[in-house]
């Protein structure tokens, strides 16, 4: 029988209360940053003090409620999970970074779905207690939101392969012990036929990282070139050729994931704080503040549809596109919201509380428009999918081997 979730919720806050002090600070004066623009020593130790979090829950239970035993999951319900990160926002825990959501939320399980027995063992654990990191090796300059047109190579060779390529935009490469990679392995093959999927040591020879500066000034994203990287074949998840659907697994969990994520940003908590210091507001930016609420509210309410359709073991459906649409939206709302509340102070750092901060929000909130799939991939499942339209010019191109597909 499962266990109440109030019954494990209160254990839960004894738990978290030997661990933290409550969150007593104002939570509008927080961090807004979209993406961290930190030097890089200082990056490194919020992921290690993220990672020493995710290990000390894992060990208490509480790093993954909804997993089975076997792997050292608790067993319980997503509804279990969401009262007990409900419980944790209520204390001063460390911060948080994408590339422990990457590892927690998305390697693991895919290696859990893909993955051999041998791998299971070797990754799973290892990813969920954040003993080791892995970073997404998806994008490619020549194939960004057309993901499946992606060009580099790996080439077998005998009992193992050869990568010869590079990815862009890879969110804390520079940090991460594993990456999970995407590569063409059969180029006379549709361009979705021909994609095998691998976990790739970072540090391995061949592999070089060069940081991306971005407009904040942080250096989170990056460059990854592989030149003649020897892979066994041990480290290929699922068979060859099945690398797509390798993929879209991972990316239905990262969108999904998108839809729910809190602390990215500034909040529409962090917004109206904001906004109540400053007071004696325009109607027209009123109205703002009421609108991002409203848009707030309903992406709540599409998220709790997912994760009723998720508690009924159901398909998730179209709420996974849609509730990222959503969540990337409110992003850009609140930036909005907040440039008006402040105005010139937006750009100019003159001291006030919490004010020119909301810069780093405004200019890092565009960047989700792309990441996760781009919203205009989002739009096209939806409207393929779910409204039965028909497919976008150049869906023909899904039969063409991909040696013969025009390239920029």
């Amino acid at each position: 029988m499962t266990r109440p979730v109030e019954e494990f919720v209160a254990a839960a806050e004894l738990w978290l209360a030997g661990q933290c002090a409550p969150a007593q600070h104002d939570r509008s004066a927080d961090d807004v940053a979209v993406f961290h623009s930190l030097p890089a020593v200082a990056e490194r130790a919020l992921i290690d003090e993220a990672g020493e979090w995710q290990r000390r829950k894992y060990d208490a239970g509480y790093g993954a409620i909804a997993w089975p035993e076997d792997f050292g999951g608790a067993g319980l319900t997503p509804a279990h999970a969401r009262a007990f990160a409900a419980a944790e926002a209520r204390y001063a825990t460390p911060a948080d970074h994408e590339l422990r959501r990457i590892t927690v939320n998305l390697v693991a399980p895919t290696v859990r779905a893909w993955g051999t027995p041998e791998q299971r063992r070797r990754f799973v654990r290892s990813f969920l207690r954040c003993e080791e990191f892995a970073c997404q090796l998806y994008s490619e300059p020549g194939a960004g939101s057309d993901l499946a047109g992606l060009g580099t190579r790996a080439d077998a060779d005998g009992g193992g392969w050869v990568v010869n390529g590079s990815k862009v935009w890879v969110s804390g490469a520079q940090f991460a012990d594993w990456g999970f990679l995407l590569a063409r392995t059969d180029p006379d093959a549709p361009k979705h036929a021909g994609i095998t999927a691998f976990l790739v040591p970072m540090t391995a020879d061949g592999i070089e990282i060069r940081p991306i500066r971005q407009l904040t000034g942080g250096e989170s994203f990056n460059e990854v070139f592989f030149t003649d990287v020897q892979l066994p074949d041990g480290y290929r998840l699922g068979e060859p050729g099945q690398g797509w659907r390798v993929a879209t697994s991972m990316l239905a969990l990262e969108r999904n994931q998108s839809g729910s994520r809190a602390g990215v940003g500034g909040s529409v908590e962090q917004l109206l704080g904001l906004a109540r210091r400053r007071g004696g507001l325009a109607p027209a930016v009123r109205d703002q503040l009421v609108q991002v609420y409203l848009h707030e509210r309903v992406r709540m309410l599409t998220r709790q549809r997912a994760d009723e359709r998720a508690l009924r073991d159901e398909t998730p459906g179209p709420a996974g596109s849609l509730g990222k649409l959503l969540w990337v939206q409110g992003l850009l709302a609140i930036g909005e919201a907040a440039t008006a509340v402040l105005g010139p102070e937006l750009v100019a750092d003159t001291g006030a509380q919490g004010a020119y901060a909301w810069s780093e929000h405004v200019l890092g909130a565009p960047g989700f428009r792309i990441a996760g799939g781009s919203d205009e991939i989002q739009r096209n499942i939806l409207a393929e999918r779910v409204l039965g339209l028909p497919v976008e010019p150049g869906g023909a191109d899904r039969s063409t081997p991909w040696r013969e597909l025009r390239r920029s």
